[in-house]
């Protein structure tokens, strides 16, 4: 399938240089910018600012697709080849893009890989679980990826935004007034959520979050020193937890005296519910964070944004530390 999509993305550059042969792209035409996930969209559409309405702005991963699971079609890559702007996450997932980027006929196009941005910075992903704790006393070695899940830290999102800023400027140098000034607004944006996670972290009863579910969220947690337990990594495809991942869960929920388990969003909750049945006293209470890994053209239409889905994670944050 691979091979299928480089052989018709290579024909369609073929045919779409020899059609604009001793064409100009006139200076009146958009800027376009390509996106893959919705925070790298939404990012991009605060910055632009006013001057939306001279951009084209792509959501590759715009109908609830997972990052893990999409694969993308002949006209994605169509458009990446030609676009201004390309901006990815750049974990595991993105392994197609290094051969997308291959064949793009813009030889000016700017590009910002996340991972890469981040650097050093970058954490490998992880699920602290009773699984996991038995293989290590077994001496068996596990291989971590790296966490993709980098935009759900409003430090990293502060860090990425700037970085945008910039790009922006390099592919549009009339319009750099503009973007400072919103990269500014919206970096105070940041910083006041960012605030407010700090000071929910600081006056917490317990600081400890158990997730039962897959776990995107380490960025987050890490920002704020948060513990955390978790049935599965952020990017695992399991969706049945083990007898000894339940009852680790639960053995912590009751060890540290916790009032709720967390999902992420999409979730059926069975899990949870496993593990609060386990649980000494069965009434923990079941909450739900966003990880904005299936957030759709539809969630942007009605309104949702990067800030407002981190603005509710917030409020998440803070009942589940009381």
């Amino acid at each position: 399938m691979k091979k299928l999509l480089c052989i018709l993305l290579t024909l369609l550059m073929l045919v779409g240089c020899l059609a604009g042969c001793g064409e100009k792209k006139d200076d009146g035409d958009k800027l376009s910018i390509v996106t893959t996930v919705f925070p790298i969209y939404d990012w991009v559409v605060s910055l632009l600012g006013d001057r939306a309405e001279s951009a084209s702005v792509s959501m590759l991963l715009d109908s609830g697709v997972d990052l893990h699971s999409y694969q993308p079609t002949v006209d994605d890559l169509v458009t990446i080849s030609s676009c201004d702007l390309f901006i990815y996450v750049g974990g595991e997932s993105d392994e197609w893009v290094e051969d997308a980027l291959s064949k793009a006929s813009n030889d000016d196009m700017q590009v910002i890989n996340l991972v890469q941005v981040l650097g050093e910075g970058a954490k490998e992903e992880e699920a602290v679980n009773g699984e996991e704790h038995h293989h290590e006393e077994e001496g068996e070695e596990h291989h971590h990826e790296v966490d993709e899940h980098v935009w759900l830290s409003l430090k990293n999102a502060k860090l990425f935004c700037r970085t945008i800023t910039d790009k922006l400027a390099v592919i549009d140098a009339e319009g750099k007034e503009t973007y400072e000034a919103n990269y500014t607004e919206y970096a105070q944006k940041l910083d006041t959520l960012d605030a407010g996670f700090n000071a929910a972290a600081d006056s917490a009863a317990v600081k400890t979050l158990v997730f039962a579910d897959r776990f995107p969220f380490r960025y987050l947690v890490d920002d704020y020193g948060v513990d955390y337990f978790a049935a599965f990594s952020g990017c695992s495809a399991e969706t049945e937890a083990s007898f000894e991942t339940i009852a680790f869960l639960a053995s912590k929920i009751d060890g540290l005296g916790l009032s709720c388990v967390l999902t992420i969003e999409g979730s059926d909750s069975s899990i949870a519910r496993t593990v609060i049945e386990a649980t000494a006293a069965k009434n923990a209470q079941i909450l739900t964070m966003d990880s904005m890994q299936s957030s759709t053209s539809e969630d942007v239409k009605k309104g949702v944004t990067y800030l407002s889905v981190m603005e509710k994670n917030l409020e998440v944050f803070k009942n589940a530390l009381k």
